[in-house]
């Protein structure tokens, strides 16, 4: 099927969410939330620029830093534009999770890493853990797809769902998603359903709204402050976010520039949603830069499941 692209009108609701492929070492030209970056590119310890207290907001954002959110407006070390000893370690940490030189400096492949679209989910879950990685390095011996060390993660706790449920169902949360977006998403749910023990059942609307069955997994799509906590910001910034087990929550950013394909200067719905599924099933990101579960996406390119994202899902429910 030829690439479709979701133009913007106000019958339709467009798509999705977040997720990965290749690093592209260069700054985009298009206008998104993290264009404040490429102000800060050269930048290092001891510095002091304008701009600096959003990159603090951004590694807070996504677990490189740890300000208290009750407390964030106020906290001077938040706000200030100081390049400090514990920014210089957080970008060493990014850097490394990124397969970057961890220089701590604000070179130009950091810099443009960092603005690539991405997934809303935090890298670092605050569990003591400071890379992407769970540390998982068992290897059976006929697993030949698998590096000797894996380097998914599971959320804090490992949550999962239970070994009993196989079968889970999902909603779009409006009537408005089109054939085409559901139809993408459903695929994305079948290929991981191809690669697990698990199948996905899609719950009509109206069947969910005259018979008030409750389904596991809800998709919507929303726009800026969307009430859970977590806004999104516009096109080419943070394109989706899911719960880890049980919630079964699914939010995308209706603002993004989604297609059916990879078609240039869009973001592939399908692969957005394969990372998100990811996430549902309760894998968090991975530093391997092919697999699903790596946090960032570029435009005009698609990806598909990969060893390391199996392996941990496998893994999380003890099946070989």
């Amino acid at each position: 099927m030829a690439p479709t692209v979701f133009e913007k009108s106000s019958n339709i609701i467009f798509l999705l969410t977040t997720l990965l492929i290749l690093p592209v070492f260069c700054i985009s030209s298009k206008q998104s939330p993290f264009q404040f970056l490429e102000n800060l590119q050269g930048y290092q310890k001891g510095d002091k620029v304008a701009g600096l207290h959003e990159l603090k907001q951004y590694l807070n954002n996504f677990g490189y830093l740890n300000y208290n959110q009750e407390n964030l407006e106020s906290n001077s070390d938040q706000k200030d534009d100081h390049f400090d000893d514990i920014l210089e370690s957080a970008i060493k940490t990014y850097q490394l999770n990124y397969h970057l030189k961890p220089t701590g400096v604000l070179d130009s492949k950091t810099v443009s890493t960092m603005m690539l679209p991405r997934c809303g989910v935090s890298d670092i879950m605050i569990n003591g853990a400071t890379r992407m990685r769970a540390g998982q390095k068992k290897m059976h011996h006929h697993q030949k797809f698998m590096h000797a060390v894996s380097h998914y993660q599971f959320f804090t706790g490992s949550p999962k769902w239970p070994l009993d449920k196989t079968n889970l169902t999902y909603i779009f949360n409006t009537n408005r998603t089109s054939t085409n977006t559901t139809r993408a998403i459903s695929r994305a749910f079948d290929k991981w359903a191809a690669s697990t023990h698990f199948t996905f059942t899609q719950i009509q609307e109206n069947s969910w709204i005259s018979s008030n069955i409750t389904a596991d997994i809800r998709i919507g799509f929303y726009s800026r402050d969307h009430g859970d906590g977590y806004p999104f910001d516009g096109p080419y910034g943070v394109l989706a976010h899911a719960s880890a087990p049980t919630s079964g929550s699914f939010h995308l950013d209706s603002d993004e520039a989604w297609s059916i394909g990879p078609v240039p200067d869009h973001i592939d719905l399908e692969t957005v949603a394969l990372h998100e599924i990811g996430h549902l099933l309760g894998l968090q990101h991975s530093s391997v830069i092919d697999a699903i579960m790596y946090p960032s996406v570029s435009d005009g390119m698609a990806k598909e499941l990969h060893g390391d994202d199996v392996q941990g899902i496998k893994d999380l429910y003890n099946k070989v």
